[in-house]
């Protein structure tokens, strides 16, 4: 059975025509599917009894709950889906006053192998279907209260990105949820060839994992450095205008000893010189057997000022669910761990 959401406007429209149905009937799946989120072909109620028996012959709406969450102390709560194949995802809600973001998955595990990150450690096993991404935020139960999706949950989302781009198209087209771009953020390590053809066809923010100052502590950090160098990626970067619409930002993970001196924030300021970004300094999120340490509060202080100083608009993200190992990775891998 092939599953409606996740469809496009296209691919409905090729549904319907497969199935002898008016055109306009396209139009009328997609408000089922994204506008009134039903779960399914049974509750389309304006296609007529026919139609409905005819698509259920092929098709569904496969909608799946949440089979486990944790609820932090600081309202975050980090939800744990099942997706095909027996594996499991997470995504992560995040409340802060009139802002609530949710944190999704674009991949079973990931290839990228960032020694920081949980989900790399479990390695790669499956890129989620566009409707396992879209289901992260149907199924929410706060979706009601939902102003931002950030693509910063487990795997590389330039890793699946035919699937990403479908599911943001739908995010923010007319007939599907009707979302300003402005609202998505995605975060890459930076392939090079996707990272292109993102800006060109996307109109989201865009979030680089850099966290380091020069390609050889960058490459400690994220092996990846070694097929998507952070010069070549920056190199890219420069070519467009990110003053107007979308968001460049640099995630940067603050590790003690590793790049939080003052020389790190010198050459990283020499890095990003001539381009129109904001720099995120990220708390680090201890993980298990690992010998990275977050790096004291008042050394982040200072690099954030020093930062600023030179003329780069630099944050300190606030740390959130620490006490439910919000960090990406934590709760699908003791998941895992258990069966």
């Amino acid at each position: 059975m092939k599953n409606l959401l996740g469809m496009t406007m296209t691919e409905l429209q090729q549904v319907v025509a497969e199935n002898d149905m008016p055109l306009y009937a396209a139009g009328q799946l997609a408000d089922w599917l994204y506008i009134k989120q039903v779960d399914s072909i049974d509750k389309m109620t304006n296609i007529s009894l026919k139609s409905r028996a005819k698509l259920s012959e092929n098709y569904t709406v496969s909608l799946s709950q949440p089979v486990g969450s944790a609820l932090s102390v600081d309202g975050t709560v980090k939800y744990l889906y099942e997706v095909e194949g027996g594996y499991f995802i997470e995504s992560v809600f995040i409340p802060d006053y009139d802002r609530a973001t949710l944190c999704i998955s674009s991949q079973v595990g990931c290839k990228m192998g960032c020694v920081f990150c949980m989900t790399g450690r479990q390695r790669y096993s499956a890129n989620l279907s566009t409707a396992d991404i879209l289901n992260q935020i149907i199924s929410l139960p706060e979706k009601e209260a939902l102003t931002n999706v950030v693509f910063m949950g487990m795997g590389e989302p330039f890793d699946n990105l035919d699937n990403v781009l479908k599911a943001i198209e739908i995010m923010t087209s007319d007939w599907g949820f009707g979302w300003s771009p402005r609202r998505i953020t995605v975060s890459t390590v930076g392939m090079r060839r996707e990272l292109k053809r993102f800006i060109e066809e996307c109109d989201c923010h865009l979030a680089i994992s850099l966290h380091a100052s020069s390609p050889e502590k960058r490459g400690g950090l994220v092996p990846a450095e070694k097929a998507f160098s952070m010069i070549s990626m920056i190199e890219v970067l420069k070519k467009y205008d990110f003053r107007h619409q979308r968001r460049l930002s640099f995630e940067y993970i603050m590790f003690d000893g590793v790049n939080d001196s003052a020389d790190d924030a010198d050459r990283l300021v020499r890095a990003l010189q001539g381009l129109s970004c904001r720099v995120n300094l990220i708390r680090f999120h201890t993980i298990p057997d690992s010998p990275l340490r977050a790096s004291p509060e008042e050394r982040i202080l200072q690099f954030r000022d020093r930062l600023t100083s030179r003329g780069i608009f630099t944050t300190v993200r606030a740390s959130r669910g620490e006490d439910i190992s919000a960090a990406c990775g934590m709760l699908s891998t003791m998941k895992h761990k258990n069966q």
